[in-house]
């Protein structure tokens, strides 16, 4: 509730934040490897908390948001065993013809696949999907896959936040509000369809001189022959659809995401057979140990009460029904920008108790939940450590071998924090129109 949150900034909370700080300097900086960095901050901040009082190895373990590095996990290990059938590469082609010699007119297909399919199957999966079907055409067409990687983790980012199911913290917010699943979308997808219409073209004018490139090679290849397991690839597509559909109604059955991930596992281990070595060694282990130690480091700050402080002044500026607005683009804003800097999830924690307080109090706060998630699906673009779905771009790029590839952490703020804040702009307008009154 409002009245336990802290009040003052104290020593624990300056200490915290020095020490994430201090890992996303080497972050940023790539003096290291960020999974490196994640590893060492993480245990400074374990080291410091346990030493002043406010964080213990037990609280970081709890920190670790098992259910996101399970879907993680899980859904890596899924592509994997569908990679072997062709689908991949079937698609690749496909997706290479329709795109007529245009590279524009490829990275708005691309974004427009990623993004419809995040609404309904969360961002992060369809990134670990489509980032290494990316690097394919783009290998076929010879082009440089890093504007197109990009974008489609920007766009998704966006897309995801339409829907109940399109990013964990709207799962989140659903739950605490009571919000179902067509109500959410009523709600959001007006908005997050104009914001991502006029994203897509401030994306395409960021990346016109990656994008310029007379023509594309021709692609003159059959897809049908792309396709080396058809009778693998049909067993996958069932168990990708039985892991779709139970995205849409898990929350009925009271199951984590994680484990309706590792249900399809189990079965495409059944029905696929792969060799366990092979299978586990392509996981990209990187990416999920810089989760885990980006969760412990924010569960430090979490736990110094550096985040709870910053949700006791919000609710300060929201105790004022007549300021109802006003409270609602704040929160929109500090969640982008904290989302952008940290991590999204960690934050929705923090506002959940803030947003029901001031509910208990009386206050009409269903316009301060689409606030929540319009600020916390919005901001993840501004860094490439605001979103999973970034993360996974960023690797994936240097996995494909091609130095042109090659995301840094100032190349994408150079082109993430304009998106950011554009389309933070276009929401504000949108929420300031709408919401306030209809919500």
């Amino acid at each position: 509730m409002i009245d336990t949150l802290p009040s003052s900034i104290n020593s624990h909370m300056l200490i915290a934040t020095g020490v994430m700080l201090a890992a996303y300097v080497l972050i940023f900086s790539e003096v290291m490897h960020r999974s490196a960095a994640a590893i060492i901050g993480a245990v400074v901040m374990i080291g410091v908390g346990e030493y002043f009082g406010f964080y213990s190895q037990q609280a970081a373990v709890l920190a670790i948001d098992g259910n996101t590095m399970f879907l993680l996990a899980g859904m890596m290990m899924l592509v994997m065993m569908l990679r072997p059938t062709g689908g991949f590469e079937y698609l690749a082609i496909v997706i290479a013809k329709a795109a007529g010699g245009r590279p524009i007119r490829l990275l708005i297909y691309l974004s427009l696949a990623v993004s419809v399919i995040s609404m309904f199957l969360d961002n992060v999966t369809t990134m670990l999907i489509f980032a290494p079907l990316t690097v394919l055409i783009t290998r076929l067409l010879h082009i440089n896959p890093m504007p197109y990687l990009m974008a489609e983790a920007m766009l998704s980012n966006i897309g995801g936040t339409a829907t109940l199911v399109g990013d964990p913290p709207n799962v989140m917010i659903g739950s605490a509000a009571g919000i179902d699943f067509l109500t959410f979308m009523t709600h959001m997808a007006p908005i997050i369809g104009v914001v991502w219409l006029c994203t897509v073209f401030l994306i395409v004018a960021l990346f016109r001189r990656e994008l310029r490139v007379d023509t594309l090679r021709h692609v003159d290849l059959d897809q049908d022959k792309a396709i080396t397991d058809p009778a693998g690839l049909k067993r996958m597509l069932w168990v990708m659809a039985l892991v779709i559909g139970l995205f849409f109604v898990h929350h009925w059955f009271h199951l984590f995401p994680g484990y309706v991930t590792f249900i399809a596992v189990a079965l495409a281990l059944a029905l696929m057979r792969p060799a366990p070595e092979p299978l586990f060694g392509k996981l990209n282990w990187s990416v999920l140990v810089f989760f885990a130690g980006l969760f412990v480091i924010v569960g430090g700050v979490a736990g110094s009460g550096m985040l709870g402080y910053i949700g006791y002044q919000m609710s300060l500026v929201a105790g004022d029904p007549g300021r109802l607005l006003l409270t609602g683009l704040l929160i929109m804003w500090v969640a982008a920008l904290l989302s952008a800097a940290v991590d999204n999830i960690p934050f929705t924690v923090t506002m959940i108790p803030v947003i029901t307080g001031l509910q208990s109090a009386g206050v009409d706060v269903m316009p301060l939940w689409w606030a929540l998630a319009l600020g916390v699906g919005l901001g993840g673009n501004g860094s490439h450590i605001g979103a999973t779905a970034n993360v996974i771009a960023v690797a994936e790029a240097e996995r494909s071998g091609d130095p042109r590839a090659r995301i840094t952490p100032v190349m994408w703020l150079r082109k993430g924090l304009p998106t950011m804040f554009f389309s933070l702009g276009i929401a504000s307008v949108l929420y300031s129109a709408f919401f306030a009154w209809f919500a």
